[in-house]
């Protein structure tokens, strides 16, 4: 896949999750909880985007020199089956390359906590990508944080609404740590190297 990028451009990070403290620790939220922790990285604070249905941050991570680049993180403050009108108002506001937008979202084909990089491909039943999809085109990267499959009968809409078990936030802290690296190796070092580091 032809991927076009723009030196100029900054990359766009989305977290995909739902909005408001009863969603805060869904599993459906984990993109959330990585676009918190790189913010914190940069030492930047989410701000209400112009108007744009979205919450950002700008800054630069890597290191001083040809590697360091800017980017835009976001939340999405729609619901996240309407990810993609936010998204997409901030990547033209931005003048971001569709090759150029992460998006770190759950991932229910994926065991807990394992990442999966990619670029392009299908939605998987996830709505935030789905809408994306919808609203620019497929060819951007996911970074997938796997939440496995809900046990027994449990509705997957169930599932992912609700908050990580006991067990899994023992290792929650980790996990996102992990993906937040992923993102940040995606965007100074390639999906390439980011997949054969991170692609456990």
């Amino acid at each position: 896949m032809d991927v076009t990028t723009d030196a100029n451009a900054p990359w766009l990070i989305v977290g995909l999750g739902n909005p408001g403290p009863e969603y805060a620790m869904n599993r459906h939220n984990v993109g959330f909880m990585v676009a918190d922790l790189l913010a914190g990285r940069i030492g930047g604070r989410f701000k209400r985007a112009g108007r744009a249905q979205a919450q950002v941050v700008e800054g630069r991570i890597g290191p001083p020199g040809p590697a360091n680049r800017r980017v835009v993180l976001a939340k999405p403050m729609s619901y996240m089956n309407l990810s993609g009108g936010p998204v997409n108002a901030l990547r033209e506001f931005y003048k971001v390359p569709v090759g150029q937008v992460v998006a770190v979202h759950d991932e229910l084909d994926v065991d807990y906590g394992v990442l999966r990089l990619k670029l392009g491909g299908g939605d998987n039943g996830h709505n935030g990508l789905k809408s994306m999809t919808k609203a620019f085109g497929a060819d951007y990267h996911r970074v997938r944080f796997g939440i496995g499959r809900p046990p027994g009968r449990m509705q997957v809409a169930d599932f992912v609404l609700k908050d990580f078990s006991g067990a899994e936030r023992k290792e929650l802290d980790y996990f996102v740590d992990r993906a937040a690296d992923a993102v940040e190796c995606l965007v100074i070092e390639g999906l390439e190297r980011a997949q054969g580091t991170y692609n456990s």
